[in-house]
């Protein structure tokens, strides 16, 4: 426990209570402790604040002043805990956009452990592969893939995928191997419906950038 800290809840629960066994028994502290917590808050303060009997204790006015505002102090910092053991008790309903591979990849997964941690929140996946007009559709949270048009969205990049081309060794074997991006416009392409549909593809090597035009025979 902090010293100031504990020094303003020993005071307040000896004053309160009117012992000093009593504060030590609440506090889990032993009454000579509570006794020393108190003298060296009254030295420190160079202020008599309770007036010491074997059969009570009774605050100064010195130590009536010092109760109150010890006391608002004590319930403010509790009340500040609380609130911040709150922020995060989130509820309602939280509509999430996201493609079908993250949604079972990703989100899914994760699903029980968030859900542990937001009791209270309700979730609703619109799982689609096309993009959804946030706005229209009331969504909360949208996943995304490649790069975002401008909007007044705001926007946040959770990582990188790195992408691959591949074929078959007998596509290879019957069509050949494609030795520049550009070669790619004479070959049967195939687009994961996560892909982002934008055209042309940029390759990058070696730090340059070439853009080849794409035209996917299957999406």
């Amino acid at each position: 426990m902090n010293d100031r800290f504990q020094e303003l809840t020993v005071f307040v629960r000896a004053a309160t209570t009117g012992s000093f066994s009593a504060a030590a028994r609440e506090l889990g502290l032993s009454q000579p402790s509570v006794s020393r917590i108190i003298s060296e808050l009254e030295e420190r303060l160079g202020a008599r604040l309770l007036l010491r009997s074997t059969r009570k204790v009774v605050p100064t006015d010195a130590g009536e002043s010092f109760l109150q505002h010890a006391g608002q102090i004590l319930a403010d910092l509790e009340r500040a805990d609380e609130l911040a053991r709150n922020m995060d008790s989130v509820e309602g309903i939280l509509r999430v956009a996201a493609p079908s591979i993250v949604c079972q990849r990703v989100l899914i997964p994760q699903l029980r452990k968030f859900a542990l941690s937001h009791p209270r929140l309700k979730m609703e996946f619109m799982t689609s592969d096309s993009l959804q007009n946030l706005v229209a559709d009331r969504i909360d949270v949208a996943i995304r893939f490649g790069k975002l048009k401008d909007s007044g969205f705001v926007a946040r990049k959770l990582a990188e995928l790195p992408r691959i081309l591949i074929a078959s060794s007998d596509y290879i074997a019957a069509r050949g191997m494609p030795e520049s991006p550009d070669a790619l416009a004479k070959h049967d392409i195939i687009i994961g419906p996560v892909s982002p549909q934008i055209w042309p593809w940029t390759f990058t090597r070696q730090g340059e950038s070439h853009h080849a035009r794409i035209a996917p025979r299957y999406l």
